[in-house]
């Protein structure tokens, strides 16, 4: 199929656009065309478009860093940015409406006729089934702590508690942030307290980002060290049972954020904390696989409460 130069300088502008920095080389063979001619079409796009040269071993050509082009997307790009948008709606990051709104015109001017259908009605008719919760943070301070967190900056917080509602001020080194059923939190190591902790995004009160550096531990698990804070806050009533299963079947069983496993000699410890030994019964009483209930005793008869109650259910006919 014959391609026309017109053609060719849009594919070249689409493959700038992704990949930010491309060689002569390598738009000569994706364009099919000898290196001149590559230079001819960046002359030509150059009289549109702010297009620079890079010398150099790994030199090439690309696109002027926060210049203006027009955006091209895919249709799965399309899609994406799409129900990138409708989240970040639902889940409370931008409590500007407007600005999602004139996103997603921006994004409907660039496409075809038919992929602009399919687009409106992703967001016209996708729903999330998400968990909201009342507090949300801030949207410039979650970009703030990932920023911090990926250029390794420290930044000095000032954090309100839960129980106390103290304020306090601290410096922090971000390893990262989560989301984790509707709640934000950060991970790092808290000069005040001189440990790792983690942070509710929604009780920080104000943050900037200071001048001083610093290296994470390797291979640092955000998710894990969030779920396992969770789960062994010190609230209500220590909970240690025994699962007679593997420990890889007790992780199918048991979310990270609900209790510590770790595997022994006759089983998997099951270890966390709660404030309703009825929940925690019920909870047990899903599990396929028996248990030994070591603490609280008090568990062992909220279980048999249950379990009766259980039994007269069954038994009624009527």
């Amino acid at each position: 199929m014959r391609h026309f130069p017109a053609t060719r300088l849009l594919t070249m502008l689409e493959i700038l656009l992704q990949r930010g920095k491309v060689s002569g080389k390598e738009l000569a063979e994706r364009l099919e065309v000898d290196e001149r001619t590559v230079r001819r079409y960046i002359t030509a796009l150059q009289r549109l478009y702010p297009i620079e040269s890079v010398a150099g071993r790994y030199g090439g050509y690309r696109i002027c860093p926060g210049s203006r082009v027009p955006l091209i997307f895919q249709d799965d790009e399309a899609f994406a940015l799409t129900v990138g948008l409708i989240a970040a709606r639902h889940l409370g990051l931008t409590t500007n409406a407007p600005a999602v709104t004139g996103a997603q015109t921006k994004i409907e001017r660039v496409l075809s006729t038919a992929l602009r259908e399919q687009v409106r009605a992703v967001q016209e008719t996708l729903t999330f089934d998400y968990r909201l919760v009342e507090h949300v943070p801030e949207g410039e301070i979650v970009v703030m702590l990932c920023v911090a967190a990926q250029q390794k900056r420290r930044v000095w917080l000032c954090y309100q508690a839960a129980m106390t509602a103290e304020a306090t001020e601290r410096e922090f080194d971000p390893y990262g942030v989560v989301c984790r059923s509707g709640y934000w939190y950060t991970v790092g190591y808290c000069h005040l307290r001189a440990d790792i902790r983690t942070f509710r995004l929604d009780r920080i009160r104000s943050s900037r980002v200071l001048a001083r550096t610093f290296e994470p531990p390797d291979h640092f698990d955000c998710v894990a060290y969030v779920n396992r804070s969770l789960a062994m806050m010190p609230v209500g009533q220590t909970v240690d049972i025994v699962l007679e299963t593997t420990l890889e079947e007790a992780r199918r069983m048991i979310s990270p954020a609900l209790a510590t496993l770790e595997q022994e000699e006759n089983g998997v410890a099951m270890r966390c904390y709660t404030e309703s030994l009825e929940w925690m019964a019920r909870v047990l009483l899903t599990l396929r696989c028996s248990f030994i209930i070591r603490e609280p005793a008090a568990l062992r008869v909220t279980l048999r409460e249950i379990a009766q109650d259980i039994m007269k259910m069954a038994e009624r006919t009527r």
